[in-house]
C-alpha cells in the first residue's frame, strides 16, 4: 500500500482502538478478572466531591496510561505488518521486552492483530505469497454444486467430501488427486473451475493455481523433454510460493508418458513426519476416457425403469477401473496413475438427458440477465444432438454449447 493512503490507515487504526479496548476489558492472559460491581469494595468509598471523585480518577489512571502505551504499540505492529514501516522501532521494543520490560504484548491481543492484517491483506496484494487469499470455502462449494451442476449426484457428493477430508487431515501423507470421467459437456470443467473458486480469492486466477491443457502446452511429442523440464520447474515454483496448491491438467488422456514422470513424484506418498503445509497439493485430472462406460451404466438404469439417482458410486468406480485399465496397456499414459495407485478418487460424470439441457439453458439466460420462457428453454434443448439413435436420451454435447444457442433467442 503507498503512503498516501490516509483514510485507509485511519479505519484500521480505528478497528485496532476498538479491539484494543475490548480486549483490556477482559485483562491479558493470567490477570484476574476485574471486579463486577461498578467499584471494588478495596477503593474506598467514593469522595463527597461528586462522581469523579479522587478515588475513582486514581482507580482509572494507570488503566488509562496503560491503553494509551499499548495502543501506540498496537499501531507500530499493525504497520510494521501491512506497510512495513516502522519494523525497526518494533525490533527494539521487541529486544526491551524481551529483556524484561514492564508490560508486554497480549497474547489474545496478538492473535486479533494476526487476524485483522490477514483481513486487510486479503484485499490487496501485501503478502509475499498467495497463502493469505486460501478461503477453503467448502460450505459455498457444496451450496454452488447443488444449485448450479445438474444431473450429476455423484459428482456433486464425492467431490466434497473428498476436499474436506483432505483439507482438515492436519498432515496428509499424500496430495489429493481426483480424475474426472464422462463425456464432454457433462460438468468436468465447471467442476474445476467453482474448485478453484471456493478454495482460492482469485479462482483460476490464483498464484497458487496452475492450468494445463495436454493439446495447447505440451502440443509436440519432439520437444517432450523441454516440456518435462518447463512442468517440473512451474510445480516446485507453485508448491514453494503456496503452502496449498492446485493443479489441473485438461484432456489428461492425451498427456505423454514422460510428462507423467515429471508429475508423478509430486503425487507419491511420503512419510508425514517433517512435511511441510506448503506441500499440501491438490491434482485434478479431466479425461473423455470412461464416458462410454459411464453411458452403458446410465442407459441400462433407464431402459429397467430405475431412476438414474439410484446409480451408486460402487458399481461406476469398478466399472471404470476395468476400462481404464485396458487404456493403460493400450499406452493412455494418463491411466498409469490409476494402476499405480496414485489417483484418491474416480470421479464420473453421467450423460445429461433433455430436462437437464433445459436447466443449463435457464441458467445461461440469468448468468446473462435475459428474459426467457418454458418455450424458448425447450426451442434451447430441441437445437442439440440427442444420442442413441433410437433413445435420443442423452445430449451428445451434454451443456457444452448451450451459452452459444441462447443467441439465436435475443431480444
Amino acid at each position: 500500500m503507498g503512503r498516501g493512503t490516509l483514510p485507509a490507515r485511519r479505519g484500521l487504526g480505528c478497528c485496532v482502538l476498538v479491539l484494543l479496548l475490548l480486549l483490556e476489558g477482559s485483562g491479558s492472559p493470567g490477570t484476574p478478572p476485574a471486579p463486577r460491581g461498578p467499584w471494588a469494595e478495596e477503593q474506598g468509598a467514593v469522595s463527597e466531591g461528586g462522581p469523579w471523585g479522587r478515588a475513582r480518577y486514581e482507580a482509572v489512571k494507570k488503566p488509562l496510561e496503560a491503553v494509551g502505551a499499548l495502543s501506540k504499540r498496537y499501531w507500530r505492529y499493525v504497520a510494521c505488518k501491512v506497510w512495513q514501516e516502522g519494523c525497526e522501532e518494533e525490533e527494539e521494543k521487541e529486544k526491551e521486552q524481551e529483556r524484561g520490560s514492564s508490560w508486554g504484548f497480549p497474547l489474545v491481543g496478538q492473535d486479533y492483530l494476526e487476524i485483522l492484517s490477514a483481513w486487510y491483506c486479503s484485499f490487496g496484494k501485501c503478502c509475499e505469497t498467495g497463502d493469505c487469499r486460501i478461503i477453503n470455502n467448502i460450505t459455498g462449494l457444496e451450496a454452488d454444486l447443488s444449485r448450479q451442476l445438474h444431473g450429476q449426484h455423484l459428482a456433486k457428493e464425492v467431490v466434497v467430501q473428498a476436499l474436506q477430508g483432505f483439507l482438515q487431515s492436519p498432515r496428509p501423507q499424500k496430495a489429493l488427486v481426483l480424475s474426472f470421467h464422462g463425456w464432454s459437456g457433462t460438468g468436468k470443467n465447471f467442476v474445476a473451475r467453482l474448485v478453484a473458486s471456493h478454495l482460492y480469492r482469485d479462482g483460476l486466477k490464483s498464484e497458487c493455481v496452475r492450468v494445463f491443457v495436454s493439446l495447447l502446452h505440451f502440443p509436440h511429442h519432439n520437444y517432450v523433454d523441454s516440456y518435462k523440464a518447463q512442468l517440473q520447474r512451474q510445480l516446485s515454483e507453485t508448491l514453494w510460493r503456496c503452502r496449498q496448491a492446485l493443479f489441473i491438467f485438461d484432456e489428461a488422456e492425451k498427456l505423454h508418458s514422460s510428462l507423467l514422470d515429471a508429475i508423478r513424484p509430486f503425487m507419491a506418498h511420503h512419510d508425514s513426519k517433517g512435511q511441510a503445509d506448503h506441500q499440501r497439493s491438490i491434482f485434478l485430472f479431466l479425461s473423455n476416457l470412461g464416458g462410454n462406460t459411464i453411458n452403458e451404466v446410465a442407459l441400462d438404469f433407464w431402459r429397467a425403469g430405475r431412476a438414474r439417482e439410484e446409480i451408486s458410486m460402487e458399481l461406476l468406480e469398478q466399472r471404470l477401473q476395468l476400462e481404464l485399465q485396458e487404456a493403460a496397456e493400450d499406452s493412455y499414459a494418463h491411466s498409469h496413475l490409476l494402476r499405480e495407485k496414485l489417483i484418491s478418487v474416480v470421479v464420473p460424470f453421467l450423460p445429461l438427458e433433455y430436462h437437464h439441457v433445459k436447466l443449463c439453458a435457464r441458467d445461461a439466460f440469468l448468468a446473462r440477465g435475459l428474459p426467457y420462457t418454458e418455450a424458448t428453454l425447450d426451442k434451447v434443448a430441441q437445437m442439440m444432438v440427442f444420442v442413441p439413435k433410437e433413445e435420443k436420451l442423452f445430449s451428445a454435447q451434454g451443456c457444452k454449447s448451450v451459452p452459444q444457442r441462447i443467441n439465436y433467442f435475443l431480444p
